[in-house]
Formats: C-alpha cells, structure tokens, sequence
C-alpha cells in the first residue's frame, strides 16, 4: 500500500466511516429508519464515495422533508438536484 493509500480511505475501506455514516443515518422517524436500514442491508457494500457524499447531502435534510422524498410526495430542487443525489434517492426508493 503506498503512501497516499493509507492516509486517505475512501468510505468502502475504512470500517469507522461506514459505521459513522450508520449512526447518522438514524432518523427520528420510524419509517426513515426502516427504509434506510433496507438500503444499507441492499447496497451498503458497493455504494461509492459520491454515493456517500449524496447520502449525506439527503441526511442533511429534515426527518419530514427526508419521508417526504422517499416516498415521492416531492422530488429534488434546489441544490440537491443533481444526478448523484437522484440516483441514491432512487435507489432509496426501491427498497
């Protein structure tokens, strides 16, 4: 492993950002909660750092605004809408 390998881990490589990225998943809403416990059940192991950084971007938001978004009763605006994003809330979607 070369230098720059060790100093910077990408999410998939170091098990203390991925659980992290866990805790701040949790929500104060219990079907945010489920929903997202099936994603990472479904995809945790191949999601990619910009799909982390797209989760987090969506963490960001409120627990109502968040549902709201999972269960399409509003799409992305703003900042948020770009393709990344869309495509893990679309895969948030199919769980």
């Amino acid at each position: 492993m070369t230098e720059s390998q060790s100093t910077s881990f990408s999410h998939q490589a170091d098990p203390l950002k991925r659980a992290r990225l866990r805790w701040r998943a949790r929500r104060g809403l219990l079907e945010n909660d489920i929903i997202v416990e099936r994603f990472f059940n479904r995809y945790e192991e191949s999601l990619s750092d910009a799909d982390v950084a797209s989760l987090s971007a969506l963490f960001d938001l409120s627990d109502n605004e968040l549902m709201d978004l999972l269960l399409a009763r509003k799409e992305l605006d703003g900042e948020l809408a770009t393709p990344p994003v869309q495509r893990v809330l679309d895969l948030l979607r199919t769980v």
